[in-house]
């Protein structure tokens, strides 16, 4: 009984004990939260400097390149410069925090020296883990300068000096400034998420996987991870390649800004698309704002409207395929206007064409005579017929292009809300509609392509490092969008716009290239407006062989003559310098130089004199039959009808110079110690010494060249021992 009352009183004791130590822990905590100070400074406040959470980490965004591996957006690097002041010796603290100071505030000039060393010294009192220098960001080549710093140089630990650091934060930059700012697209900065262009239709690819870690919040927003502490590391993004080509760009954006700055156009842009593998090289889109084309609206993927007369090629190809429609048959359009079930239907040629063939019709962009072509084929009355090879044209859909933003066509039937007799004659000749210029490039991309309708490419790739993660294919539709006899009629055609229709002051000298003109007027408040155009241009080269087409679209040009604010003097030109400047690029696409399939006999002819060895490779360059037999310094000599080599080498004769250049001619009368005087300029035709005498004594001679001497002509006195004349 006694044991366990013993065992009791003990287990009370004890409780008794452990209760009073955990008050006396609890006391302890409250003394220091609340009334122990150090340094002057209660705990509670030194806790509240230190904002230490969880949080997300950013990944680093994967770059965008060209074709060739340009770079057209890339992260790069920039820093925030902190430093722990607690991993420094004290003594060789104390030596170089003066000298940190003056650096700093050389560099950053936010504060005096004195305020900086004052600022790291507390920081150093207090046990700060780090001290952020400057809310200013450096460059990586300043980093590369501040390594040189003390407590920021490399070997800082074996100086005793350290805990210099370069906090890196990623930034959205563009190699080639704002060229295809709108196509390769920029970022949210709120969000650093893609706003427009390749930025915001590869987001996912191109934004990698956050991680979250431990971070510190300073001052100013900035947030510094704390080293090691990351649960989940940030995965970086992955790269995408496209098509584009920057010397095509800068061709591209160049040419349009020409021809809207001569027009003082509101807008415009300019496609460059590969026939064979629908490839764009180029896509440039300019605005006017503010006096100043800049680029902030994609017009070729999202600028739909009515494309004009470029829209009677699908009008052509139709009746072609039906075979309602030859290309010789005749049309009389007469004094061109004509009207129909009360609309009017003029020509831009005020006299109108006359009769003309359908062929012609289009070359010289007809509305009358398309009109007339509609007509007496009775497709007015076949208006499905006519909307199904829209349908198979593939201009009722988008053209699939990766980049988000492309507008949806509009292209009327007789279901559609508003369809009336008339929309079937406004849709032949390109109104009531709604295409983009990049969805009518693709069609005519098809033609330029053998009826093979290609879908349009931005992307080829994206990788992750070297390693290929996607690889894009062209897309071939597996049925051509016409016949091989209707190609063959409509490419005529276009060949024909360029040689005698609306563009043929456009032609170039070089190279053949087809395409339509288009002129459509604006829709203005519901009119369509006088004066008031959306010019193009949209064609291929070479015509024989096409590889590239284009668009080239010019909005509201302006001008003194309005007859002359049409696709063939506005937009054609355009078209015309693109494709010259990549022409003149690219070399593949030039002729080959014809070579002579004979040998030249011409033995003598041409050259008669010069150092044997150099005469026989540039005979065997150019199949010339004058292969000297000698070596050395030869000349001709022609005895009857026979011409041979004689060797001018003989130290102890007077050398025949006649033929040589002036510079051969020194050569060898140097070697022989003469003093040389010439008159004139080219070969020499006289030499005052004759060839084949003695050496004189003293030996002088004066040469006589081909041409008489210029006004800057010097007589020179050459020698053996002086040879400054040469």
């Amino acid at each position: 009984m006694n044991v366990k009352k013993a065992i009791l009183r003990r287990a009370t004791l004890a409780s008794v004990a452990i209760c009073l130590f955990a008050l006396a822990i609890i006391g302890q905590l409250i003394y220091v939260q609340f009334f122990q100070k150090l340094d002057g400074r209660m705990w509670k406040d030194r806790i509240t400097q230190f904002h230490i959470k969880k949080d997300t980490l950013r990944a680093t965004r994967g770059n965008i390149y060209s074709r060739n591996e340009d770079p057209l957006a890339i992260s790069l690097p920039y820093y925030y410069v902190g430093i722990d002041p607690r991993v420094a010796k004290a003594d060789s603290f104390d030596k170089k925090v003066d000298s940190l100071a003056m650096l700093l505030s050389q560099k950053f000039g936010e504060r005096s020296r004195n305020e900086y060393a004052y600022m790291i010294r507390k920081a150093r009192e207090n046990e700060r883990q780090y001290l952020l220098l400057s809310r200013k960001k450096i460059t990586y080549q300043e980093r590369l300068a501040m390594q040189k710093w003390p407590f920021f140089r490399r070997d800082r630990s074996k100086s005793g000096l350290g805990g210099g650091k370069f906090d890196p934060v990623y930034q959205r930059y563009h190699p080639y400034g704002r060229m295809a700012l709108r196509t390769v697209g920029y970022l949210n900065p709120e969000t650093a998420k893609g706003l427009v262009g390749l930025e915001t239709s590869f987001q996912k690819e191109l934004a990698g996987k956050d991680g979250v870690g431990l971070v510190e919040s300073l001052s100013g927003g900035v947030r510094m991870p704390i080293e090691d502490g990351s649960d989940i590391k940030p995965e970086p993004g992955m790269d995408v390649y496209t098509t584009l080509d920057v010397n095509f760009q800068d061709m591209a954006e160049t040419a349009l800004l020409h021809g809207l700055e001569k027009y003082e156009a509101e807008r415009g842009c300019l496609i460059v698309m590969e026939v064979e593998t629908g490839e764009i090289r180029a896509m440039a889109n300019l605005t006017l704002k503010d006096g100043k084309y800049v680029e902030n609206f994609n017009h070729a993927l999202a600028g739909g409207g009515d494309p004009g007369s470029t829209f009677k090629l699908p009008t052509f190809v139709a009746l072609l395929e039906e075979k309602l429609i030859r290309p010789e048959q005749m049309v009389h359009t007469g004094g061109g206007v004509i009207t129909y079930r009360g609309r009017r239907i003029s020509d831009a040629k005020r006299s109108g064409h006359g009769s003309i063939t359908a062929a012609q019709v289009f070359e010289k962009s007809s509305n009358v005579g398309v009109h007339l072509l509609m007509s007496s084929s009775n497709m007015y009355n076949h208006p499905d017929t006519y909307c199904r090879y829209m349908r198979r044209f593939k201009l009722d859909k988008p053209s699939g292009l990766r980049l988000i933003g492309e507008t949806m066509p509009v292209i009327p039937n007789p279901q559609s809300p508003g369809w009336s007799k008339l929309s079937l004659n406004s849709m032949a000749i390109g109104y009531e509609l709604k295409l983009t210029p990049l969805q009518m490039l693709t069609f005519y991309n098809a033609i330029a392509n053998d009826g093979k309708w290609v879908q349009p490419m931005l992307v080829k790739q994206v990788r992750r490092a070297n390693e290929v993660v996607k690889d894009y294919e062209p897309y071939v539709a597996q049925e051509p969008i016409c016949s091989q006899t209707t190609i063959r009629q409509v490419k005529k055609m276009l060949e024909g716009v360029v040689e005698r229709g609306t563009a043929k002051k456009s032609q170039s000298p070089y190279y053949r290239f087809a395409g339509k003109t288009g002129t459509a007027q604006k829709l203005i408040n519901g009119r369509y407006q006088v004066g008031k155009y959306l010019t193009s241009f949209i064609g291929y080269f070479p015509a024989e062989k096409p590889k590239y087409s284009i668009a080239v679209i010019i909005d509201t040009p302006h001008g003194a003559n309005i007859d002359l604010l049409y696709g063939g003097s506005v937009s054609a030109p355009v078209f015309r310098e693109i494709a010259d400047r990549i022409y003149a690029y690219d070399v593949q696409m030039h002729r080959p130089v014809a070579i002579a399939s004979k040998t030249i006999r011409q033995s003598g002819k041409g050259i008669k004199a010069g150092f044997a060895d150099d005469i026989r490779t540039i005979s065997t360059e150019l199949n010339m039959d004058a292969k000297p037999d000698a070596d050395g310094w030869v000349t001709t000599e022609t005895q009857g009808s026979r011409t041979q080599w004689v060797s001018q080498t003989t130290q102890n004769k007077v050398p025949d110079l006649r033929g040589m250049t002036l510079r051969d001619a020194l050569h060898l009368l140097e070697n022989r110690g003469f003093r040389v005087r010439f008159e004139g300029y080219g070969k020499v035709i006289d030499q005052s010494v004759p060839p084949g005498d003695p050496l004189p004594n003293p030996r002088k001679i004066s040469l006589t060249l081909r041409q008489s001497a210029r006004p800057d002509t010097l007589v020179v006195a050459v020698n053996k021992k002086n040879q400054s004349g040469r």
